[in-house]
């Protein structure tokens, strides 16, 4: 799960500013997916963030633990359920990459 490919012709459409335990959207730390044709990129710069993985929308228990430390990577496949956790020093950013500009649509929906 943390090194799905992202195709190679794809480019990034939009990225986040950096997120820290005060300001991260509440919507990251519950149940949420990429759109349909959207990869997620989340970059760990500081502390770590633990990706949990879900097989729909509904399930209460993930399938995939990913732990992302600093200076790491890892991808979030299209409309794949999951949320995030932060350590007290974790600082990153998510890029939404895809094969079509995406304009003003949604990147992600939460539950």
């Amino acid at each position: 799960m943390s090194h799905l490919r992202i195709p190679a012709h794809w480019t990034i459409q939009r990225s986040t500013p950096f997120f820290t335990k005060d300001n991260v959207p509440s919507a990251l730390l519950t149940h949420h997916n990429t759109a349909e044709g959207v990869f997620g990129q989340l970059c760990v710069m500081e502390g770590e963030v633990t990706y949990f993985g879900f097989p729909d929308k509904d399930a209460a228990e993930h399938e995939i633990k990913v732990v992302i430390p600093a200076g790491s990577f890892a991808t979030s496949p299209p409309q794949y359920w999951h949320r995030i956790e932060l350590s007290g020093d974790a600082q990153f950013n998510i890029h939404f990459w895809s094969e079509q500009d995406k304009g003003d649509q949604p990147l992600f929906s939460a539950r």
